[in-house]
């Protein structure tokens, strides 16, 4: 086959694996700057507050997957008018989920410190970050549509350019309210939101500009945008995708309970531990974001040949990227931990656990490559499905090795699970005809 569809996986994905990457790199930031304040309270605030906002934000993910696959569709039918619908139908999706999220933040935060349940020193830093970040929730739920929007357009540069321009800003605005205006952790949560609407403008200046080239195409009209056909596949599609991630985070509470349940050696190991899943996620889903956009483009144009290119590309492209996560993971991880914690329990603990850190990108590649491909052929109901049983296949293992092996057979439940979330999609694809009624151009599910 040509190289084509190699070299246009890759020119979309490395773009991307530099912006997800820069997403814990902004976290460790805004945890450089609090963390060196004389108490260790608005660290403490800072990092449960932006657990709630990040959990809350993941949740509604669904606004940028949908918009890439819709967007991307739309593309490669050459549909200029539907472009820019999809675009109007995404921002006021969010916007109405952003204002609904700001207008209860009270209670949101209330549950929060339910859940959490924040020492007396801590819970005011906590508060104050939480109904800061939470008002901002029009914005991040505005720049999520933003992104995928761009990407559906099959430009994965402006991404890259977008999301360093913030998080350089927010660096800034952090050490500025903080250092400079001791503003605590209320001030790391006002940078975020200001570099938040900084990003939302410039967002909008680079989607002018991809507009700008379809001046000949109609606008469309109130009733084309607001068309009940059009938002119930939107419906459905991002139903589909709620519920996939409401159920995946559901592994990772009770990945993190069980882990708990032995004690606070073995939680903090985890904690160490996930710092690396957490890496390979956002590496291997520069990937699959491309194969997203490249297999929606190859739906909406229903071309069968370029979609099973456009998977054929990323699963090399993803597998050479896992390989060598893998092996940086087996020779650097010893290295990486001791730089985490000084803690000897808690470092000789993590460093035992290599091999698994390094297996872990090897068996979540196709997971994350297959989610993609799902969703950029919008048949996310086949993919809520699979996820719903992949979880259940987890509970199973975790539930049957942790009594008998412990944190080993927690970590080993996890590989099961990323194992079965990759083999149950690659099964179904494979009955679809390795991918050829994906291109049938058929509605969302």
């Amino acid at each position: 086959m040509s190289g084509s569809a190699y070299r246009e996986s890759f020119r979309l994905a490395w773009p991307l694996v530099l912006s997800n990457i820069s997403v814990p790199l902004l976290g460790m930031v805004d945890t450089a700057v609090v963390g060196r304040l004389p108490e260790p309270y608005a660290l403490g605030g800072v990092a449960l507050g932006a657990n709630l906002a990040s959990t809350l934000y993941f949740t509604f993910g669904f606004l940028r997957m949908g918009t890439t696959a819709l967007t991307a569709q739309a593309f490669g039918a050459g549909n200029a008018l539907e472009l820019r619908a999809c675009l109007w139908r995404a921002f006021l999706l969010a916007a109405v989920i952003g204002l609904a999220i700001a207008l209860v933040m009270p209670l949101l935060v209330d549950a929060g410190r339910l859940i959490f349940a924040p020492p007396e020193l801590i819970d005011p830093e906590f508060t104050a970050y939480a109904r800061v970040r939470l008002l901002g929730a029009p914005l991040a739920l505005a720049n999520a549509v933003v992104l995928g929007w761009l990407l559906g357009m099959q430009d994965a540069r402006a991404p890259l350019a977008l999301l360093i321009a913030t998080n350089l800003l927010n660096g800034l605005l952090d050490v500025a309210f903080v250092w400079g205006l001791g503003f605590g952790a209320g001030g790391v949560a006002a940078a975020t939101v200001i570099a938040e609407a900084f990003g939302l403008a410039l967002g909008i200046f680079l989607i002018h500009l991809h507009l700008a080239r379809l001046h000949a195409a109609p606008r469309p009209s109130r009733s084309a945008v607001l068309a009940p056909a059009a938002f119930r596949r939107l419906f459905r599609l991002n139903g589909d995708l709620f519920v996939r991630t409401v159920v995946l985070q559901l592994v990772f509470i009770l990945f993190m309970a069980l882990g708990s349940r032995q004690g606070p050696v073995i939680l903090a190991i985890n904690a160490i531990l996930l710092n690396f899943f957490l890496l390979a996620s956002y590496g291997l889903d520069g990937f699959a974001y491309a194969a997203e956009a490249m297999v929606a483009r190859a739906v909406g144009a229903r071309d069968p040949a370029a979609l099973r290119a456009a998977v054929r590309a990323g699963l090399a492209n993803a597998a050479t990227l896992a390989i060598a996560t893998g092996l940086a993971f087996w020779l650097a991880s010893p290295w990486i931990v001791k730089i985490l914690t000084d803690i000897p329990a808690v470092r000789d603990g993590a460093i035992g656990y290599r091999p698994f850190v390094a297996l872990l990108p090897l068996v979540a590649v196709w997971a994350f490559l297959l989610d993609g491909i799902f969703i950029g052929a919008t048949r996310t109901r086949l993919l809520r499905n699979a996820m719903i049983l992949a979880v259940l296949i987890f509970a199973g293992a975790a539930l049957a090795l942790v009594p008998v092996f412990g944190n080993p057979g927690l970590w080993t439940a996890m590989l099961v699970f990323m194992a079965a979330r990759g083999g149950l999609l690659a099964l179904i694809y494979r009955r679809a005809g390795s991918g050829a009624d994906f291109a049938s151009g058929e509605a969302a599910g």
